[in-house]
């Protein structure tokens, strides 16, 4: 846990003051051992972030007084579309996203997608947020990425699509394009993952009617998560 990340619905007792008593204070007791007075990196979600400083100390909770001064870091470049991967990469790949602090991440459905994936509990919102406060308490962020679900590709790319990508690039990730995505970074843009085995023609061909691009990630086969990395590695 690089940064606590506080919640407006936990228990605030004032602004500043709040008390813990779930996993995060476990974590806090047994693992980070603070004594009373000691500062714990901290943010609140969606917000500022700054120190929280230890007041309190029990077997059934801790309480802290926080200062939130710093603003989050700044957003990361590209914003993200990604064919819907297995449900045991999915939560990596939540946690991916916001490392690297990608604002919205929409995950789409390809005809190389199973349709039970989308059956997945790991989509429930709640495992969802659960990923992703894993990833911002390592990148140490407070905002969270934003994922929309688009269950049809086509009217994806013909109603969603266009809109998305207006004002700025929209590349898509493809084996054996003439152009790097490396030597387009790191200008503000959407980048289009597919799935193992990539986007089939049509789907290229309903992508590119909307002025997506296709871009290289370089000579290599790469695996859903690995590509996604190598994108925003290149941003």
């Amino acid at each position: 846990m690089n940064l606590l990340l506080l919640r407006p619905d936990d228990n605030w007792l004032d602004h500043r003051s709040v008390h813990l008593d779930d996993q995060r204070a476990h974590h806090i007791r047994t693992v980070l051992k603070p004594s009373v007075g000691d500062s714990l990196r901290a943010g609140i979600v969606g917000g500022q972030q700054g120190l929280a400083v230890i007041t309190a100390l029990t077997s059934e909770g801790v309480s802290l007084q926080v200062d939130f001064h710093a603003p989050p870091p700044s957003r990361h470049h590209f914003d993200i579309v990604l064919a819907l991967p297995r449900p045991k990469m999915l939560r990596r790949v939540l946690r991916t996203v916001a490392e690297f602090g990608v604002a919205h991440l929409h995950l789409i459905n390809t005809a190389r997608v199973e349709k039970s994936y989308w059956q997945s509990p790991l989509l429930a919102d709640a495992k969802v947020e659960e990923a992703l406060l894993a990833g911002m308490e390592r990148a140490s962020d407070t905002l969270m990425p934003q994922v929309h679900r688009h269950q049809l590709f086509r009217p994806f790319v013909e109603d969603r699509l266009t809109s998305l990508c207006a004002g700025r690039p929209c590349w898509i990730a493809q084996m054996g394009s003439a152009d790097s995505l490396r030597d387009k970074s790191p200008h503000q843009a959407l980048v289009l993952v597919g799935p193992e085995g990539g986007f089939v023609p049509f789907e290229l061909d309903l992508l590119q009617r909307v002025n997506a691009r296709q871009v290289h990630l370089g000579s290599r086969t790469l695996s859903v998560d690995t590509a996604l990395t190598t994108v925003l590695a290149q941003g």
